[in-house]
């Protein structure tokens, strides 16, 4: 293999890392490399790619919150520098180590930010309500003072149980077109003797009333919440009723309710044979019977 397919092998890996398990595929990489300096050069692009698509999530320099790192967070003309507007904190962000340095004061966009605010005070509302263990953002667009990007992710690791999962959403508010336009983004994966992933994703599309303007920040954010919690909901609601039809229909479907002589089989009759066999063996080996 040359080292341009090594190099895309590498990244595919470490792309399809499950939740929670990035360092596990990346130390079984570093076995095979065997060169940490090549292989910085080759997993940092692919670790920047993973964690602005897996809305992995930051210590904020100086805050008592994390904050998401994102696309949507991403500081204009500076690569690897992040926004959290709840801190009005910019920070940069190591993709290898995650760790944040060399915080900045960032000033708002006056017009949008009293709507920013009250819509972040509402998804954090929402969050407590809803997630375990969550983590929420909301950014201004810096093109509109009316559009808005609200991102959530909870991630679950339960490695001692052999699974691990991670929720992401994303919702564009458009206060001018009237519209939410939203993704939901889900990974599981189970790996208790076996190998098991699910990878979903639902695109959803909102229109809301007039009602709901930037002159009514706190009343507006709270229905703009409601709207979008029912479609979180509703989501989860047909997962749960996909995955209980497929229990009691698809996976039944896969195997024989019967045998070919479409009779039970009697398992203490069985074992009753088993036992008659291996006394009628023993007689033979040690020449008992009549």
């Amino acid at each position: 293999m040359d080292p341009a397919q090594r190099s895309q092998a590498i990244s595919r890996f470490l792309l399809q890392s499950p939740p929670g398990e990035i360092n596990d595929v990346l130390n079984d990489v570093r076995n095979i490399i065997s060169d940490d300096e090549s292989l910085e050069e080759i997993v940092h692009p692919a670790l920047k790619e993973y964690n602005l698509a897996q809305f992995i999530v930051a210590d904020v320099p100086g805050a008592d919150h994390n904050s998401i790192v994102s696309d949507a967070a991403r500081v204009n003309g500076e690569d690897d520098r992040f926004l959290d507007p709840r801190s009005k904190t910019s920070f940069r962000f190591d993709h290898i180590s995650l760790e944040t340095s060399e915080p900045e004061v960032v000033e708002p966009d006056a017009e949008s930010e009293p709507f920013r605010v009250a819509l972040e005070s509402s998804v954090l509302t929402y969050l407590a309500a809803h997630f375990h263990d969550g983590t929420a953002s909301v950014f201004a667009d810096p093109q509109s003072s009316t559009r808005f990007i609200v991102q959530i992710v909870a991630n679950k690791y339960n490695p001692v149980n052999f699974w691990s999962g991670r929720w992401r959403s994303e919702y564009v508010v458009d206060l001018d077109a009237k519209t939410v336009a939203g993704r939901i983004l889900l990974n599981v994966h189970y790996y208790e003797q076996g190998n098991v992933q699910l990878e979903t994703s639902h695109q959803s599309s909102i229109t809301f009333p007039p009602t709901i303007t930037p002159s009514n920040p706190s009343g507006s954010a709270s229905k703009l919440l409601a709207l979008i919690a029912d479609q979180e909901r509703a989501y989860q609601e047909s997962l749960s009723d996909t995955y209980h039809e497929m229990g009691e229909k698809t996976f039944k479907g896969l195997r024989r309710a019967l045998p070919l002589t479409r009779q039970k089989l009697d398992w203490d009759r069985v074992l009753g044979y088993k036992l008659g066999a291996e006394l009628s063996a023993s007689k033979g080996v040690f020449g008992g019977g009549s």
